[in-house]
């Protein structure tokens, strides 16, 4: 029955800031995953040293398919799904593919002035849908915004309901707009 299973990505929180050992475990199971990293400094034996850390601590994105993450979860206990809730129901958050891809490659380099938001603390309907042209994220789609915590306004790349992040490196000549 898994052979005709579909692989997804699923949203997961890693309990306790786990979310690197939970990906080292999944790599040794073969499963592949994606934690979005950014550079930050950090303070080891009264020295600072530029570290890559995760952009947003506990969160895992996860690629397989239902069974197959449910037989590795129960080995690891804090993997969690992140689920949303329909009427009664609670489901787990899947990503589409090519929203997964855009997000990896908007993420990809993490540059620091890169602004990460929950998904509750942004309002993405506020914004113009655009498409980028050039650069790293050549073709992906975004949302022109201004944000808290910019002067300027932003493209932000979002992860419906999980994470959205405000990139820096996009200038307005670089954007088309989208109806």
């Amino acid at each position: 029955m898994e052979s005709s299973e579909e692989k997804l990505w699923f949203a997961m929180r890693a309990t306790y800031r786990r979310e690197l050992l939970a990906k080292d475990k999944l790599a040794e199971r073969g499963v592949e995953s994606y934690v979005p990293m950014r550079h930050e400094y950090v303070q080891v034996r009264g020295r600072r040293h530029l570290s890559e850390v995760p952009a947003v601590h506990c969160l895992i994105f996860v690629r397989a398919t239902k069974s197959e993450l449910n037989r590795v979860k129960r080995n690891m206990p804090y993997l969690q799904y992140i689920v949303c809730r329909r009427g009664l129901e609670r489901q787990p958050i899947v990503v589409p593919e090519r929203q997964m891809e855009t997000f990896m490659r908007a993420t990809g380099d993490a540059d620091a002035s890169s602004l990460y938001f929950s998904g509750d603390e942004i309002n993405i309907a506020k914004g113009t849908r655009v498409r980028i042209h050039g650069g790293v994220l050549d073709g992906c789609e975004a949302v022109f915004m201004k944000v808290k915590g910019a002067r300027a306004r932003r493209a932000v790349v979002a992860v419906q309901g999980v994470v959205a992040v405000a990139l820096a490196t996009v200038t307005p000549d670089m954007i088309e707009v989208l109806d």
